[in-house]
């Protein structure tokens, strides 16, 4: 049988571990906020009503792509497309050709970003393999203007952080949203995960410190994996509405 993401590929590691995911959804959760076109999502109000919901959903659907057999991954790319052309349709007008290409770069970024930040720095060919899979996604979806290589990405994405970022009103509501939903504790770990994990531009303009707190407390986390405790910390850090999700993040699909 035919996978999308071959059973060997880093990108499958990246995205079974729980750890990994979190941190690649707390950059791309700053990252959105400083965002251009991040009125859109706005627009469905979905994003700042529920933005732990918004993440968990997110996450489904990217495993479907990442762990399912082709013909499935497909159809879980091309239902994104439907859904996407649907809010175009009832804003009447089109997401920019850009913001698209945003998303899929913060996806390659973040999982690349988070998994060296947890685990191990990955290959050049390991950073191509990443690439390449949100590259096919980004090609099903019709998504035009994509890098066709590592190389290029790496300098669409540096052009990108520069010119389609700014901090908004969108931007403080969002973090206000954060704050609302997560409690000041926990606000201020993803606060610190994000600083951890997000590029210099996106630091810069949300105003963090060039070191995170967390980062002396990194080798604990990493233990408490060793003992097979982390599905506790995961617990303090996401609300307990969120309890069947926190430990599906943990499942490596067959």
């Amino acid at each position: 049988m035919e996978h999308f993401v071959d059973k060997s590929s880093v990108v499958r590691e990246i995205w079974g571990n729980g750890d990994t995911i979190l941190f690649i959804f707390a950059g791309a959760a700053a990252e959105f906020a400083l965002n251009k076109a991040v009125d859109w999502l706005y627009f469905t109000g979905k994003l700042p009503a529920d933005p732990l919901g918004r993440l968990f959903s997110t996450v489904g659907y990217a495993r479907k792509i990442v762990f399912s057999e082709k013909a499935a991954a497909l159809k879980a790319i091309d239902t994104m497309a439907v859904i996407h052309a649907g809010v175009e349709a009832k804003r009447g007008a089109r997401i920019p050709d850009w913001a698209y290409r945003d998303v899929l770069f913060m996806l390659i970024d973040y999982s690349i970003r988070a998994y060296e930040l947890l685990e191990r720095k990955l290959t050049t060919a390991e950073k191509e393999e990443v690439f390449n899979v949100f590259y096919r996604v980004g090609s099903r979806m019709g998504v035009v203007g994509l890098p066709e290589t590592y190389t290029a990405w790496l300098t669409m994405r540096e052009e990108h952080l520069q010119q389609n970022l700014q901090h908004s009103h969108y931007t403080s509501d969002l973090f206000k949203q954060y704050r609302k939903h997560l409690g000041l504790v926990r606000y201020r770990i993803l606060l610190e995960a994000q600083t951890m994990v997000v590029p210099p531009r996106v630091g810069s303009l949300l105003g963090f410190k060039s070191v995170s707190l967390l980062t002396p407390v990194l080798g604990l986390y990493k233990l408490s994996r060793f003992f097979k405790a982390d599905w506790l910390l995961k617990a303090v850090i996401l609300p307990s509405e969120y309890k069947s999700e926190i430990k599906s993040l943990d499942v490596h699909p067959a």
